[in-house]
């Protein structure tokens, strides 16, 4: 009797409001990656699809369509999208100059992602290695980049983006530049709090005990822990500067023709809304489809990449089960 209940007693009882342990979230193999989790969600393996899709179009697409971008012919000028009567390449219409939609859709995108994937990049260099830099050394370096931050956050991006592009030729390389350049206090302020929470924990209080120089501390414990946050954060000012690029474009001081991009294209098809819809419908459509799916990639990053809160990624989707309680029965 008595080896009966120090058997039970030894036996861990489950507990339903704990988080699922390794085994129960990832079976043998241990905790999921981010490749698993991503295939357990299905909208954002959508989203991590389409952006592919996009990427891939734009890397490899106008080499595949050649000059059918810029060849023109008026016989098949606005011609009406979803025929295969006039071949492949005006499958989604063509505009006033007969040009294939779908080959200058193909040749835009390597233009728009040309644009705002640089002024991504340049912006989280910069702004998060200040950032970091000056959250972890606080003092003076904290407050002049503070300031800093606060007067090019006083300016409003796209105005300030118009005004420069005014005065300067509209061109990729300045619409890059100055959209980077609004876009760093964000990453700047993001690093510095991040970097400055981290300061005082105890893994950089032990680095800093055992002789470790600033440099080092920074590249190696503060870095990979504010990473996530900031990668994240990079994947929602795409859409940002996505939409920006498109916006400048719009006005008539983004992207200038020969060259094509998205928001240009929606500027040249807007007076022939009435009669071909087509022409500015398929560039807008693109630019918001694009967007959703890195908003929804991110949204699914930043759980994905938050050690508090992966485990709910690796929960099993339950089934609604319907229970139908049995007829009682007849006497």
């Amino acid at each position: 009797m008595t080896t009966s209940m120090t058997d039970s007693a030894a036996v861990p009882q489950p507990d339903a409001q704990q988080p699922p342990t390794k085994n129960t979230a990832a079976g043998k193999g241990g905790n999921p990656g981010l490749f698993r989790l991503l295939l357990k969600d299905r909208f954002a393996a959508a989203s991590a699809l389409v952006l592919v899709a996009v990427g891939l179009t734009a890397l490899v697409g106008p080499a595949l369509m050649g000059d059918l971008a810029t060849k023109q012919n008026l016989l098949f000028a606005n011609k009406a999208p979803f025929t295969m009567a006039h071949g492949w390449e005006y499958f989604l219409g063509s505009d006033s100059l007969g040009r294939s939609m779908l080959a200058r859709l193909v040749v835009a995108s390597r233009t728009t992602l040309s644009v705002a994937l640089p002024a991504v990049a340049v912006a989280l260099v910069i702004g998060s290695l200040w950032g970091v830099w000056a959250g972890y050394h606080r003092g003076w370096r904290e407050n002049v980049s503070m300031r800093i931050a606060d007067v090019i956050m006083s300016f409003p991006s796209l105005l300030l983006a118009v005004v420069v592009l005014y005065v300067f030729s509209p061109s990729a390389a300045n619409i890059v530049l100055i959209l980077a350049l609004t876009r760093i206090p964000i990453y700047l302020r993001t690093g510095r709090a991040e970097s400055a929470e981290l300061q005082s924990r105890t893994f950089v209080d032990a680095a800093r005990t055992f002789g470790a120089k600033p440099n080092a501390i920074i590249v190696r414990h503060v870095i990979p822990v504010v990473l996530p946050t900031l990668l994240t954060l990079a994947t929602l000012e795409f859409c940002y500067v996505m939409l920006a690029e498109s916006s400048l474009s719009f006005l008539g001081i983004g992207i200038q023709p020969p060259d094509v991009s998205w928001g240009l294209m929606v500027s040249q098809g807007r007076q022939y809304l009435q009669t071909a819809w087509w022409l500015s419908i398929f560039p807008g459509v693109a630019i918001v489809v694009t967007t959703i799916a890195a908003n929804v990639l991110a949204a699914w990053l930043r759980i994905a990449t938050d050690p508090a809160q992966r485990w709910r990624l690796a929960l099993p989707r339950k089934r609604l089960i319907v229970r139908i309680p049995a007829k009682e029965a007849q006497p």
